[in-house]
Formats: structure tokens, sequence, C-alpha cells
């Protein structure tokens, strides 16, 4: 079922009222799941609260991704089993989403405090699972698998296969903010040596363009003006449809959906990414001129044994092309710094490309052990003090020279998505801003009757960071999200 379905959900079977709380860790793709999982429930007669204090179940939408994630997840299940016994409504904890899918029995023995621990296989059958819960029906954690084993190998295959895929299903909206994730495909093919998320979120599969556009235009009915577009690997979408450039095609109908004012695709692999797509994503009205690229890294011998492809040279020739297009384009990245056989050297290598880059926002991550990863096993690591360091020197590179890209934009003008106007306070994001991750724009000027929601025309006067301040010059509604 599709999201266009939303609308003539399937009638609540006779139940009590149940009331439920949906929490969510990690990333956009995780918020997609955890919306699909709310429609599931309130066609099943559960009532969705905001407050978990309110609910009788607290349901956790854990992250799995790296040891800060994980401890977050743990953290935040424990914070809901508190709430039992404390005079608060919630009688059950449940954790889902990655953490749960990755450790299953594991997790549920170490953390008892939760009352079940479930698997994405369980997501269909959420409302009876919750409910036999409730009923103190002992419900088994999933053993975790690979996942990449229930899909055919072949992408040509995968397509009418019956493995379950998170988040491409039905959802209801937990958030009313202006921006909406909208998934395009789940799981990725990739094999980079530090990186575990394939083996739990499976192989890569695209969702039909028929049904991204119905949920596109659903997204807008609900008031959503920006679409994010998510997934472990969007430059892959469509290689299992038969159409490898099916992406150049979606975005133009993605933007041209009727009430969306903009479109941002995100997670890039700069291998894969292809002339034609930098020229979609730079030349399409209404889609943002935005590039988040998964560099990981600069150095070639360091992306070898990443099982990665790309050096700092051709790495700044694809910023290059894009700039050459829209000389305003956003990019961001990702870097692992201090991975197994770094050398000094390698690190000066990506130091200088990051000088060289412009990037407008940068992510740092010291490399640590992932279960199950082929690094894992890599002899030649580096002490935890060489990363730490090198962390360290790497963030405050990363954030002098974000702030640097952020004075280099005062002066331009840019089109502003509001997300918030509080006590005369009006904030929200320019086309090269990812939600959340990518700093803000405030405006100044004449504020009078700007919305949230509103695509305002503004030009930068000041920065502070990477956020930036900019003076109204009119309304943009209908203008090209760019």
């Amino acid at each position: 079922m599709t999201t266009s379905d939303t609308a003539s959900a399937p009638t609540a079977r006779p139940h009590a009222p149940t009331t439920v709380a949906m929490v969510t860790l990690g990333c956009a793709r995780n918020e997609v799941d955890s919306e699909e999982l709310a429609g599931r429930l309130e066609a099943g007669g559960f009532v969705l609260v905001e407050d978990p204090e309110q609910a009788e179940t607290v349901v956790v939408n854990t992250c799995g991704f790296v040891e800060a994630a994980k401890k977050d997840s743990v953290d935040t299940l424990l914070a809901a089993a508190d709430l039992k016994g404390s005079g608060a409504t919630t009688q059950a904890v449940v954790a889902v989403g990655c953490l749960a899918e990755r450790y299953g029995a594991d997790l549920a023995t170490s953390l008892p405090e939760a009352d079940a621990v479930l698997g994405f296989d369980d997501y269909p059958d959420i409302a009876s699972r919750l409910r036999g819960i409730l009923a103190g029906e002992q419900q088994h954690p999933h053993t975790p698998s690979d996942r990449r084993k229930l899909l055919p190998i072949s992408p040509a295959e995968r397509t009418d296969a019956p493995a379950y895929q998170p988040g491409h299903g039905e959802r209801r909206r937990l958030d009313s903010g202006p921006m909406a994730p909208l998934k395009l495909a789940s799981g990725c093919d990739r094999r980079c040596t530090f990186c575990a998320i394939p083996a739990f979120r499976g192989s890569f599969v695209s969702r039909r363009p028929s049904d991204v556009l119905a949920e596109a235009r659903w997204l807008a009915d609900q008031g959503a003006r920006e679409l994010f577009l998510v997934s472990e690997n969007s430059t892959s979408y469509g290689k299992d449809l038969g159409d490898l450039r099916l992406l150049e095609t979606l975005l133009p109908e993605l933007a041209a959906v009727e009430g969306v004012e903009r479109v941002r695709v995100s997670y890039l692999q700069p291998a894969e990414t292809r002339p034609g797509l930098v020229q979609t994503i730079a030349g399409t009205p209404g889609v943002a001129a935005y590039y988040d690229l998964s560099f990981q890294h600069a150095s070639n011998p360091v992306l070898r044994r990443m099982r990665r492809f790309g050096d700092s040279e051709s790495f700044l020739g694809l910023l290059e092309q894009a700039r050459a297009l829209a000389p305003q384009a956003g990019a961001r990245s990702n870097f692992i710094v201090g991975f197994p056989g770094e050398t000094e050297h390698d690190f000066e290598v990506l130091c200088d490309f990051l000088a060289q880059a412009r990037l407008d926002a940068i992510g740092v991550f010291g490399y640590s052990d992932e279960d199950g990863t082929e690094a894992e096993g890599f002899t030649d690591k580096l002490d935890e003090d060489v990363i730490a360091e090198r962390v360290e020197h790497l963030t405050a590179l990363a954030e002098e020279l974000s702030a640097q890209r952020a004075e280099e934009r005062v002066g331009e003008e840019v089109l502003v998505l509001v997300e918030s106007v509080d006590d005369e306070e009006v904030e929200g994001r320019a086309a090269h801003q990812g939600p959340e991750v990518d700093g803000s724009t405030l405006l100044s000027g004449d504020l009078a009757g700007i919305a949230v929601g509103d695509m305002i025309r503004a030009r930068v006067v000041a920065t502070d960071g990477v956020d930036l301040v900019a003076e109204v010059a009119g309304r943009a509604a209908g203008e090209a999200g760019r």
C-alpha cells in the first residue's frame, strides 16, 4: 500500500483506544520509518500522543550507526522505562529501529528494562505486536541475520521480491513542519569496509517512481513545502528498475508537484555521481543546487582500504563541475579520521583537500570498530589518542573553513524556507542548508506577515559561524526553490 492510500486507511478494529508515543532517534530515514509505524498503529486503533509520559506504550525507534548513537538509543530506552511505575501512564517500552534489528536477542538480554525488541519484519504487524505486549504476551526478539541475503544478488530481480522494506508504506506525519523526508530507496549494495549498514538494512531496493510521486503529492497536501529525498545511496536510484538515470527524470516531476517549493537530494556517492545528475540538480527549477557528497576521506590509499573510489583531485573536479553550473551551489560531506593505516601524509592530504573544497558543512568522525565489518579485523589500528588528536585538529579546521565559506555568501540572494516564527524572530534554511545539520538563516528587516512555510527572498548581510543573517527582499512563493 502506498501513501496515497492514507486518506482511506483501513477502519480501526474494535479495540479500546490505546495511546502510543513514537520517539525517533538518528537520521531522516528513521523519521520516515517512524511515520510508517505511526500510520500502521493509527490504522490498528492506537491513539498517537506526543508526550511519552501520556502514553501507555512508548516505541523508541533506535539508531545503530556509531557508538555514540547506540549509547543515545540505550539511554533513551532506559529513560522511557523509568516512566513505568513513576505515576505516568506508561505500561510498556518497545525498541524498534536499527539497533533493535542489528542486535535483536542480544539487546533484549542486555536491556531487560525494554518490554520487547522488535525487528523490521515485525513492522507490518506492529499494532498486534503492541497489543500482545500490553496483554502480557512474551515477544521473542528476532535473531539478527544478514538482510542482504533476503534479496536476489541481481538488482533487476529484486523488484517483486517479498522481503519487507521499512519506510516504503503508508505514513502518518508526526511533524507538521514545512520540510518532510521522502524515501527514494532502502539498503545499499556497496561494501565499504567500515560500514555495517548494508548487513542490517539489506541490499539496495528502489521505490517505484509512481509510489514516490504519490507520496510527494500526499506530503504536499499535508503542508510539506520542501521534500528531502533520503536513502542509503541516492545515486543508485533506478538501477534495479532498469534505468540508472531515473533520478534525473524523477526530480523535475517531483519539483512540479503542486505545493512543493523545493526538492533536495541527500547522500550522493561521489564515484556514482554522473554528469547528467549534476546538471539536473543544478539546472532544474525547484530543485536545490545542493550536493550532499559522501567523500569520507581524500587520500586515495585510505579510500582504497575503505573500498571506496576517488581522490582529492577527482573530488575537487566534481565540486568544480557543480559550481560551474550553479555558482551558489551548496556542498557538504562527512569524513572519517584515523582509519586503520592512515598516515600523517594521508591526514595532511585530507586537511589540504578541505582547505580547497570550500564546503558549506563538514562532519568529522573518529574511526571506531563496527561489529561485523571488514575493517574490524584490520591489524594496523591507530592509537585512540592519535585518533582523538586528529579529530580535534580536523574539527577545528572544519569549523574555521565552513565559517569562511559562509562569509563568502555575504551579498548573495538566497531563498529561505521559513521553519519557525517565534517572538518576532524568523528562522529558516536557504537552498545550500540541509535540514538539521547545515546551519540556518535568520531573517531581518520587514518580517510582517511572514509565516512558517513561506519561501522568502533575502540578501545575506552577516554570518555567525555557518549560520547566516539575511535581510528580507520579498516573497518568493511559486518561484524556483533554489
